[in-house]
């Protein structure tokens, strides 16, 4: 199994209470923060909540 490696690239500010959350439970809050994740189904389905405010690599 490989990681992910999530960066956030847009801000919150307007976004959702559940996007929020989504993006809270992935470890992020700050432009530019980066998280590595299993690549999961969990992991994955969270990820296609927020594709607008990430980017991810394989790592």
């Amino acid at each position: 199994m490989s990681d992910l490696k999530i960066t956030q690239s847009r801000s919150l500010i307007g976004t959702k209470p559940k996007q929020r959350g989504t993006m809270r439970a992935l470890g992020l809050g700050k432009i530019g923060r980066t998280v590595t994740k299993p690549d999961t189904p969990e992991v994955r389905g969270m990820l296609a909540r927020v594709p607008h405010l990430v980017s991810v690599e394989e790592a």
